[in-house]
C-alpha cells in the first residue's frame, strides 16, 4: 500500500523556504488485530453509550464533552466551541533553533515522522537545508500547529530525508525525584564493579533493530494459525532462573558465562497465519 501523507506544508530556515509532506515513520497495522464477537453467534458487536443514571441509550447528537471540576460538576463544551480554542496553522516548520544531538533528552521523543520534499522545485532548498544540518551534526528545533496543538518538533538528517519528532511537553514529564528518590544508595565494591564492567563488555553489541523479538506477536499468529488447522498449541515451558543468594557469586558466574558464549542473532521478521 503506497503512503499516505498526514500533513502537508512548508519547511523553513532563515529565508530558505521548501514545501514538505509528512508520513507517520512507525505504524501498528502489520500487527494482528482482533474484533469483539457475541460468542453465541459469532456476529460481530458494536459500543453503545448509556446514560450514567437513566441506564438509557445516548444519540450520537447528544454526546457532548465535559472537564469535571473539583467540586464533581462538569462544564459541557461544544466541538464549536472546542474548535475555536485550536490555533490558527500557517502550515509552517520553521526551524528557529539547533542543537547538538546528544542534547535532547530521549525522555521528550514522542512519535516519529519521515518528511519528504512535496515538490520538485523544492528539492534542492531541501537537499541544502539536511546536508547542512549532517555536516553541523545538529538537530533543528521547530514550533508548528499539528494534530490541532502548537507542537514542538525536533528535525534531524536521515539517509537521503528528515526525520520530525514530536516533542513531549515539560508538564508531561514526570519528574525522575518522584520515582526515584525511594533507591537506596549503596556503596558498591570494586570487585563487583569490574565485575559487571566486564560483563557489560562481553556483552557490547550494536543497536540492530533486525534483532528485536516480538514474542507476543509471534504467539499470536501460532495460536490463529493453530486454530484455523484445527491443531493445539502446546505451552512452552517456562525455565525458571535461580534466586541469588550471593550476589558476588552471581556475578562471578555470569562472568565466566560470557567468556564461553556470544550472543546469537534473532531471526526476527513477522509469521503471517494464513
Amino acid at each position: 500500500m503506497t503512503a499516505r501523507a498526514i500533513w502537508k506544508g512548508h519547511l523553513k530556515v532563515a529565508e530558505l523556504v521548501c514545501p514538505v509532506s509528512m508520513y507517520a515513520a512507525a505504524s501498528t497495522s502489520e500487527r494482528i488485530s482482533f474484533h469483539v464477537l457475541n460468542r453465541k453467534t459469532g456476529n460481530r458487536v458494536h459500543r453503545q453509550f448509556v446514560d450514567e443514571e437513566t441506564g438509557k441509550p445516548i444519540d450520537q447528537n447528544d454526546l457532548a464533552k465535559g472537564y469535571e471540576t473539583a467540586d464533581g460538576n462538569f462544564v459541557i463544551l461544544d466541538e464549536e466551541e472546542i474548535a475555536e480554542a485550536i490555533p490558527e496553522s500557517d502550515k509552517m516548520l520553521a526551524m528557529e533553533t539547533f542543537i547538538e544531538c546528544g542534547d535532547v533528552d530521549t525522555l521528550y521523543l514522542d512519535r516519529p515522522y519521515y518528511l519528504v520534499p512535496s515538490e520538485p522545485a523544492g528539492e534542492k532548498a531541501f537537499n541544502v537545508i539536511r546536508d547542512a544540518m549532517n555536516a553541523s551534526g545538529v538537530v533543528g528545533l521547530a514550533r508548528s500547529v499539528l494534530f490541532r496543538r502548537v507542537r514542538t518538533v525536533m528535525i534531524r538528517g536521515h539517509d537521503s530525508g528528515l526525520v520530525a519528532n514530536m516533542l513531549n511537553f515539560d508538564y508531561e514529564i514526570r519528574p525522575a525525584k518522584e520515582v526515584f528518590d525511594g533507591i537506596s544508595k549503596i556503596k558498591i565494591e570494586a570487585e563487583m564493579l569490574d565485575l559487571a564492567k566486564h560483563i557489560i563488555k562481553t556483552k557490547t553489541g550494536k543497536f540492530d533493530p533486525s534483532k528485536f523479538d516480538d514474542r507476543y506477536e509471534d504467539a499470536l499468529n501460532e495460536l490463529v494459525k493453530a486454530k484455523l488447522e484445527g491443531r493445539k498449541i502446546k505451552k512452552p515451558k517456562i525455565e525458571r532462573e535461580e534466586k541469588v543468594i550471593n550476589l558476588m557469586d552471581a556475578l562471578r558466574k555470569s562472568a565466566d558465562a560470557g567468556k564461553k558464549t556470544s550472543p546469537t542473532r534473532s531471526s526476527g521478521g513477522k509469521r503471517k497465519a494464513n
